[in-house]
């Protein structure tokens, strides 16, 4: 079963390859490199660490931000969905804003911030906060009232009720929420340090472009970024599988 789905997607990726050497060849283009020319320039940076300081800077600055947004979006979340005055004050500012693309922030990030670390982290966490607020908040919306009622006649305490039913009936949607804001915050970040920053695979990028049109780098940078998202998404799809996070009470 395992082969049944590495081979499919192994298969389609081995094509595009083929298809992309092929272009090149055919094309005679001196300027966009082939996969052995990328592959070739990739092991050069591994090599010289160059690549895992550029990786371990972007995942620290989205760590950063989307750490900052689970703060506060999960409570933010829980209070809009349990109270109905936070919920009609407040979202109609959560719909303004969500709307807006990260990258029109950019601009007041630097002139708030500067072209240092706390502008693109500001901007991870602009983009990934409103997903989980309203995936938090539309996740207490669906808890069946029963659950609710029967413990408010149990005379559950506050604490409890948020602890024993509505955060576990939240879960799943709560981890929607974040694997949609994690997606946004690694687009973000890579985005931010192409115009603002001296490290990072998006500054990577650009420094590549910039230094003698080395596109094997940039392509190789690509590469990256597409397989690192891969990864962090299969990470949270892990968390979704675990038996008490999978469990709810929501439809």
């Amino acid at each position: 079963m395992r082969w049944g789905q590495v081979l499919p997607p192994a298969a389609v990726m081995a094509g595009g390859v083929g298809v992309w050497w092929a272009a090149v060849a055919w094309s005679g283009s001196v300027i966009f490199p082939t996969p052995a020319r990328v592959a070739a320039g990739t092991l050069d940076l591994v090599r010289d660490g160059v690549l895992w300081q550029h990786i371990a800077a972007s995942l620290l600055r989205v760590a950063a931000g989307f750490g900052l947004a689970v703060i506060v979006a999960l409570p933010l979340g829980l209070f809009m969905g349990r109270v109905r005055g936070a919920y009609d004050t407040l979202n109609p500012v959560v719909q303004i804003l969500r709307p807006i693309s990260p990258i029109a922030w950019i601009p007041i990030a630097i002139l708030w911030f500067g072209v240092g670390n706390a502008s693109p982290i500001y901007l991870i966490f602009i983009s990934s906060v409103f997903p989980m607020v309203v995936q938090t908040t539309a996740g207490v919306h669906t808890i069946e009232r029963r659950y609710l009622r029967a413990a408010e006649n149990f005379g559950v305490s506050r604490r409890k009720l948020y602890a024993r039913v509505v955060i576990p009936a939240v879960l799943p949607q709560v981890l929607v929420g974040m694997r949609v804001g994690l997606g946004v915050a690694w687009l973000v970040v890579v985005a931010a340090e192409m115009i603002a920053l001296q490290s990072g695979l998006g500054f990577m990028i650009m420094d590549a472009r910039n230094a003698g049109s080395r596109y094997d780098l940039v392509i190789g940078g690509m590469i990256m970024i597409g397989l690192i998202g891969m990864v962090l998404d299969g990470g949270m799809r892990l968390i979704e599988r675990i038996e008490s996070v999978r469990w709810s009470h929501a439809h």
